[in-house]
């Protein structure tokens, strides 16, 4: 981390958010994230991940004047380090990529560079410290473990959305994992992400549950 933090960090601004431990699919076609991807992986060093707030993950014309003739990109200032983890290339031009989510990071200044890529001086936040879950919130878990009992049914090992270890009494892990499978708008999975007691996150999440009806009565 340390030396990802003394240079500047690539940055790649998506409609999603990704969560420490979390997977993500990335189908790479855009020049400017082929050229960071491929350094990326021969340094074997993480990039950046941060939620749009504004603009489209494929870098668009300006409808009117512009700058730089491209539409106008902004994101949260709180993301998520993805680590390279498989990489294929299927055809000249196509990169396939599964990254691992590692450490969240506050975006400090950015930068855009000539051809669209965004670039980050970035601070690490701390990882979520170990928290058992309390009772009271212990149908998070229980409702998780039968949910992925349902997927595994059938399923490859490889395709879950879900990887091992499980830690199934932590709650920063726990409330991340939902985070990940609930069908949240991407801004309420950025707030859940950036909150930085796992604890308090975990609650988010149950309120969450209990209005969608994932809870049992009396939860």
């Amino acid at each position: 981390m340390d030396a990802a933090a003394a240079l500047p960090t690539p940055l790649f601004p998506l409609r999603t958010v990704l969560f420490p431990d979390g997977l993500l699919p990335l189908q790479i076609f855009e020049l400017r994230y082929l050229d960071m991807i491929a350094r990326q992986q021969r340094a074997g060093a993480p990039f950046g991940v941060v939620c749009l707030s504004e603009g489209s993950e494929v870098r668009r014309p300006a409808a009117g004047p512009s700058g730089d003739g491209f539409a106008h990109e902004a994101f949260h200032p709180v993301g998520t380090l993805a680590r390279i983890d498989e990489l294929q290339r299927p055809r000249p031009g196509l990169l396939l990529v599964r990254c691992i989510g590692t450490q969240r990071f506050r975006v400090l200044r950015s930068a855009q560079q000539k051809f669209g890529l965004w670039v980050g001086d970035i601070e690490p936040i701390a990882a979520d410290a170990l928290v058992p879950v309390p009772d009271d919130l212990g149908f998070a878990r229980e409702a998780l473990v039968a949910l992925l009992r349902q997927l595994e049914r059938g399923a490859v090992a490889a395709e879950l959305p879900l990887r091992p270890p499980y830690r199934w009494d932590d709650c920063g892990w726990l409330a991340n994992r939902w985070c990940e499978l609930l069908p949240l708008a991407a801004t309420l999975k950025q707030r859940f992400m950036a909150v930085e007691s796992p604890l308090l996150r975990l609650e988010l999440v149950a309120d969450t549950l209990r209005q969608m009806g994932l809870a049992r009565p009396g939860d």
